[in-house]
Order: structure tokens, then sequence, then C-alpha cells
């Protein structure tokens, strides 16, 4: 049996380098559209409960994939690893837009370990 819901209205939640918006949650999955302001980058983080899946559909994503530093455009996409650390930046003057995927068995903000943060969190 296929159940289907729709959300008329999905809630974008602001971030200091821009904003992301929970499009689907389920156990073990939950999908995101991220968009990262020019100028700024998330922090440089890990996670020890999920892996992700990132696809960049909008600008130049530049990458973090622990000693690997890349650029990513529309079309590209990238998988971090269980534990593997990271971060998302945008180092042009438009905007950078991903789908990121997560899987795993805890998918709340409070599983990242932020190592470097631009806006003082911990």
């Amino acid at each position: 049996m296929l159940i289907t819901t729709r959300t008329d209205t999905i809630e974008r939640t602001q971030r200091p380098w821009g904003w992301y918006e929970t499009v689907s949650e389920v156990p073990g999955n939950k999908i995101k559209r991220i968009g990262v302001w020019p100028g700024q980058q998330l922090s440089l983080q890990k996670h020890h409960r999920r892996s992700e899946h990132w696809v960049v559909v909008q600008g130049t994503a530049h990458v973090t994939l622990d000693e690997r530093v890349f650029d990513l455009v529309a079309g590209q996409h990238c998988d971090i690893a269980l534990g593997q650390v990271h971060r998302l930046a945008n180092l042009t003057t438009g905007p950078v837009e991903i789908v990121e995927v997560q899987f795993g068995t805890h998918l709340s903000e409070d599983d990242i370990v932020r190592l470097s943060d631009d806006y003082g969190r911990v």
C-alpha cells in the first residue's frame, strides 16, 4: 500500500549562512533543501549517527571532505560517510542550493559535531 501525504507549506529555517527546508522525513531518512548565501559557509563538522548525500541544484558549491577540497556545479554530487569531516561553502557572488539526503539512526540537528564555526556555535 502506498500512502502519499502532501503538505502545502514547508517551513524554511534561517541560519546565519543561509537557510534549509526539510522536504521529507521518515525513519532512517531525511531530505532537505539547503541554500547558502554568497560568501558564507556552514560549520566544519561531522556526524556520529548519519551519512549524507549532496546534490547541487544551483550554483557552485565549495566542498570540504576530510583533506579534499573541490567544487561541484549543478548536477554533480558527493557522498559524506558516517564520521567524515565536511563543510559546504559558497565562495561565489550567486546563490548555492543543494539537496541533502541523510541516512542513519539519528537525524536531528544535535548530531552535528562542530569542529570550526564562523558564527561561534558549538
